[in-house]
């Protein structure tokens, strides 16, 4: 696994050129890409002159994120289905082989089964034309009790039922984003994680939880750095991805507003420490 930089996960404005020169910095192994910054690029010649350059900085590409809603009304699901091949083509060009989306874990009008059958056909489509492109699919569940309790049917929002999504889905390039911070407000345990491989973790997220809050009580967007409180084992959610062999990228996602008040090399820093203590 490697560290990687994702400047939006951080709550960090950086342009896609000082986002890989501050990986390079501050000893990232990844930096995510930005299909908007290849797009103005002009052709694909340039997108792969641009990512053989980012290579021989020593970086790998993290994950890309879907711009398919696949809980989405059927027209704007519709809509973006037709502009997804001109996304892919960007991402095959630059040769990201990473798209990631979070499974939404509530439904107000939908019950579990109608929001199951749902999720399962269009993840079916869009994982094939993944497939074309030589991509793979992240799906990351929704742990905290206080977001998906919140509409009238609850939905996946544990490693059981996400792997149980994609296992009927049949499609070989699907797999999960693993975050610590689900992962703890699911209530799970590294026993959860065992048996997992390589290919069963498409990305990694490391994130720490308040310490004046039971797990119940967490809220999704406040959360904390890695290691600053220890709530989370993250040792043990360590162990069990290492005991996966898994190669991928990892990346913090806080949301902690006060780091965009904060010096981008201190935070830099910071992070990629953080990181490295946990993909030694």
């Amino acid at each position: 696994m490697f560290s990687n930089l994702s400047a939006g996960a951080l709550g960090l404005s950086l342009d896609h050129p000082t986002a890989v020169d501050l990986a390079v910095k501050h000893g990232f192994g990844g930096v995510d890409p930005d299909l908007a910054h290849f797009a103005s690029l002009g052709g694909d010649a340039a997108i792969a002159e641009h990512a053989a350059a980012v290579r021989e900085k020593g970086l790998a590409w993290g994950i890309a994120g879907l711009p398919v809603p696949l809980d989405g009304p059927a027209e704007a699901f519709r809509t973006a289905l037709v502009e997804l091949p001109a996304t892919l083509a960007l991402a095959r060009a630059a040769g990201v082989d990473r798209m990631g989306t979070w499974v939404r874990p509530m439904h107000e009008d939908l019950d579990h089964r109608q929001n199951w059958r749902l999720h399962l056909s269009r993840l079916s489509i869009v994982a094939e034309l993944l497939a074309d492109a030589g991509i793979r699919l992240g799906l990351e569940y929704i742990g905290p009790k206080t977001f998906w309790s919140t509409e009238r049917f609850p939905f996946i929002h544990g490693i059981r039922e996400a792997r149980e999504l994609i296992a009927e889905s049949g499609a070989s390039n699907v797999g999960l984003i693993l975050d610590s911070y689900h992962w703890y407000t699911a209530g799970e345990s590294a026993d959860d994680l065992a048996g997992l491989t390589d290919a069963d973790i498409v990305s990694v997220d490391i994130n720490d939880a308040r310490s004046d809050r039971e797990r119940d009580e967490q809220q999704d967007l406040d959360r904390r750095l890695p290691y600053a409180t220890g709530v989370i084992d993250l040792e043990g959610f360590a162990d069990a991805i290492a005991a996966a062999g898994y190669t991928g990228p990892v990346k913090v996602e806080p949301f902690m507003k006060e780091l965009a008040e904060k010096p981008v090399d201190d935070v830099l820093a910071d992070v990629s420490e953080r990181i490295g203590r946990f993909t030694v």
